[in-house]
Formats: structure tokens, C-alpha cells, sequence
């Protein structure tokens, strides 16, 4: 199994780059995720998953470990292979996604091109004992978050933001401190609408 790749950037797209290691290109599928916090840079350094099947090797690269570990576990829900999950992290960032399932929020995974209603809730119902456990997430905490998120976003809708907009800057906020309080999230969110 290939576990990293380290060597010279060749070429670098959305979807995938080709990464040069001791004179072999690689072709590597990434998230747009990973694409938007690879530098421009000469020399890069990417966590992989290889996906090996009877007609195809596949491999697949993460700038962060946490992004891979999200990546297997969506891998290990039936009805999800490797272009929705590489989907979802282009879509959701892998806090958000690892969020929706721990908060069992439906709605957010469903949002995702190519998921429907009985794949959110399988991944949501395979996945949340593992990702509480794995992430040491409190119950109690993202109850709390919660509502002080949807409070935040019923007041930001009740002063005339887009709720899809004001969602992602409320998520933006949230993800860089988890215990703000409605009023705080909802003053960080109007500096950034």
C-alpha cells in the first residue's frame, strides 16, 4: 500500500495532480478540498489511498491525514464509493462532513450531488458510534452547538442573508471556535456576509 507520495509538483488541477517520485509521474484524484491548500510550490508531500479492483488502481491523494481517515470511513458505507466521497470533501469541507454525521444532520449530506435520503441516513446511521468515539465528540456539546447554530442562522435569516450563504459563513465560524455563543457567532458571521 502506498502510504505518501513526496516529490516535484508536474501538474495540478482541480480534480487531480501528477506528482514526479524519483523519476515516475503519479496520478493522484484529489478533493477540491486539498486542491485549494496545495501550494504553489515546487516539492509537495500528499497522503494517499490506494484503491486497488479487478480492472483499476486508483490513487487517490490528501494533503491532511484527517482528510483520509474521513475518506475511508465514507468509503466503508454501502452505497457511497470512491467519487462520492471524493464529492462530499470537494463539497464539505472533512470537519464539516465528520459535523453532519456526529450531528446526524441529514439535510447536509443530502445537499451532496449524487446522495440521496437513504444514503445520507445509512452513513449517518454506519457512521456516528464510530466518529463520536474515534473524534471524542461530547453528545451533549453538539446538541448545544447546534442549536446555538440554527438560532444563529434563523436570526441572519430574519435579517434578509440567503440561508445557504449564511450557513456556509456560520460553519466558517463555528470551525475555528465551537463554543461561541449565539450573539458572537451571529456578529463574526455578519463581518464575513
Amino acid at each position: 500500500m502506498i502510504h505518501h507520495l513526496r516529490g516535484k509538483l508536474v501538474e495540478k488541477n482541480p480534480t487531480h495532480v501528477i506528482i514526479e517520485c524519483g523519476g515516475v509521474g503519479y496520478f493522484v484524484n484529489i478533493s477540491l478540498n486539498t486542491f485549494s491548500k496545495l501550494l504553489e510550490q515546487e516539492n509537495i508531500s500528499l497522503f494517499t489511498h490506494l484503491q486497488v479492483k479487478e480492472d483499476s488502481h486508483t490513487l487517490f491523494g490528501f494533503v491532511e491525514k484527517f482528510e483520509r481517515e474521513i475518506f475511508l470511513l465514507l468509503l466503508s458505507v454501502s452505497g457511497i464509493g470512491s467519487s462520492i466521497a471524493r464529492t462530499m470533501l470537494s463539497s464539505m469541507s472533512p470537519t464539516q462532513v465528520r459535523d453532519a454525521i456526529a450531528n446526524g444532520d441529514v439535510a447536509s449530506i443530502q445537499a451532496v450531488k449524487g446522495i440521496g435520503a437513504k444514503t445520507a441516513q445509512r452513513a449517518i446511521l454506519d457512521l456516528r458510534d464510530k466518529v463520536l468515539k474515534v473524534y471524542d465528540i461530547d453528545e451533549l456539546s453538539l446538541t448545544a452547538n447546534n442549536t446555538n447554530k440554527d438560532e444563529a442562522l434563523s436570526a441572519l435569516e430574519v435579517l434578509g442573508f440567503a440561508r445557504k450563504q449564511a450557513e456556509r459563513v456560520v460553519d466558517k465560524v463555528l470551525s475555528q471556535d465551537a463554543s461561541l455563543s449565539v450573539e458572537n457567532i451571529i456578529k463574526l458571521a455578519l463581518k464575513n456576509l
